[in-house]
C-alpha cells in the first residue's frame, strides 16, 4: 500500500503531504543493514553483462535514467527492467559514471544526451542525487521543452542533515544551505511536473523527500537504496509513467434483482 499525496501549491491546491513515521530504533537499525547490503549487491552485479542498448527498443514514451551519486546506472536495474516491458525504450548516461560531479555540470551531460539523440517528450526516471540534477535540468536548461516530467525515488530536494559530517566535497553539496540545492527549492513551478516516490525511513535523507507542490507518494519500505529493487517502488513509478493505464476502473453497476415469484410487479 502506498500513501498517494499532493502538497503545496500545485494543482489540487491542497497541502495532504503524509506526516512524519515515527519508527523503533532496532527497525531503522535493522533497515539500514539491509540497505546498505543492497547498495553492496547491486555495486557487484554493475560488472555483470547487461548493456544499456538491451533497453532501447520499444514504442512508448522515452524514459531517461539519472541514478544517485556513487551509482552506476546498474542500480536502476529492477525499474529500468519494469518501464522496458511495458513498452518504454530506456537510455542511460554511461558518461555520468559514478556521478560524482557537481550537479549543473551532470544536467548539462543530460541535456546534451537529449539534444543529441533527438529526445522529446522525455520522462525522467532518477534516484538520489539524479532528481536533483532532473530538476535542475528541467528548470535551468531545458529550452525546447525536452523534458516532460520526472519520477525522483528518494531524492534529497530539501538537503540531508548528515551533509554538514561528509568528509568530502560532492557529499557536502547535500546541505540545505548549498547554492544549488538552495536555487532549487525555489524553483516552484516545476514541481506540478515531479512525483517524488520515497520510503517511510530513508537511511541518508532523515527530513525525507516530500516536496511541495509535487505528487508525493509514500511507499512502506525502509532504506536509501533497497527501496529501487521493491515492488511497491515499481507500482508506483509505473502508475507514474502510465498514469492512464493505472486510473481507476469504474465500479461495475450491480445486477438488478431478479422479481420475486407470486408478484406483479409494475
Amino acid at each position: 500500500m502506498t500513501d498517494a499525496t499532493t502538497s503545496g501549491t500545485g494543482p489540487t491546491g491542497t497541502d495532504r503531504t503524509a506526516p512524519p513515521v515515527r519508527l523503533p530504533l532496532v527497525r531503522r537499525a535493522w533497515w539500514a543493514a539491509l540497505d546498505w547490503w543492497y547498495a553492496i549487491r547491486w555495486q557487484v552485479r554493475s560488472t555483470g553483462p547487461t548493456t544499456a542498448d538491451d533497453y532501447r527498443t520499444g514504442d512508448g514514451q522515452p524514459v531517461v535514467v539519472v541514478p544517485g551519486v556513487y551509482e552506476t546506472w546498474h542500480f536502476m536495474r529492477p525499474l529500468m527492467d519494469a518501464l522496458h516491458d511495458r513498452g518504454h525504450p530506456v537510455h542511460v548516461l554511461s558518461v555520468l559514471r559514478h556521478n560524482l560531479r557537481p550537479v549543473p555540470e551532470s544536467a548539462r551531460a543530460v541535456l546534451a544526451y537529449l539534444e543529441r539523440h533527438d529526445l522529446r517528450n522525455v520522462l525522467l526516471v532518477t534516484h538520489s542525487k539524479g532528481g536533483l540534477i532532473g530538476k535542475y535540468a528541467m528548470t535551468r536548461l531545458d529550452d525546447d521543452g525536452r523534458i516532460d516530467r520526472m519520477v525522483a525515488v528518494s531524492t534529497p530536494f530539501g538537503g540531508s542533515g548528515y551533509a554538514r559530517l561528509a568528509p568530502v566535497r560532492h557529499l557536502r553539496d547535500f546541505r540545505s544551505t548549498d547554492p544549488v540545492l538552495a536555487g532549487l527549492a525555489r524553483e516552484l513551478d516545476a514541481n506540478t511536473r515531479i512525483t517524488s516516490v520515497y520510503g517511510v525511513f530513508d537511511t541518508l535523507i532523515p527530513e525525507g523527500s516530500a516536496l511541495a507542490g509535487a505528487t508525493n507518494v509514500r511507499v512502506p519500505v525502509g532504506g536509501h537504496f533497497r527501496i529501487l529493487g521493491d515492488e511497491r517502488t515499481r507500482e508506483a513509478v509505473l502508475a507514474a509513467a502510465d498514469p492512464a493505464s493505472a486510473a481507476p476502473r469504474a465500479a461495475p453497476r450491480p445486477a438488478p434483482r431478479p422479481a420475486p415469484r407470486g408478484r406483479d410487479w409494475a
